[in-house]
């Protein structure tokens, strides 16, 4: 899975690039306002994708992390219906 967000994560940050490059690059010579919605739309790309590569999957397990009471541990493994061995 970490290896899923990390591909959206690079995508969405070369697509971010991409259309920054190309709005002053090419796109400015014939429309600066659709040179500047590219850019707008560029600024916000980046904290996108942050949160689809920090986000957690429903398969990254970090609420079974035990909390180091051992009473609590139980008992939350009895919620959960898991036998403790």
């Amino acid at each position: 899975m970490y290896a899923r967000r990390r591909h959206m994560y690079f995508a969405l940050m070369g697509t971010c690039i991409t259309l920054f490059v190309l709005a002053w690059g090419l796109v400015r010579l014939w429309s600066v306002p659709v040179a500047v919605g590219m850019c707008m739309v560029a600024m916000v790309i980046p904290p996108v994708a942050a949160m689809v590569a920090n986000r957690r999957g429903p398969e990254d397990r970090w609420w079974d992390d035990p909390s180091g009471d051992p009473q609590s541990d139980e008992w939350w493994d009895e919620l959960d219906g898991k036998k403790r061995r």
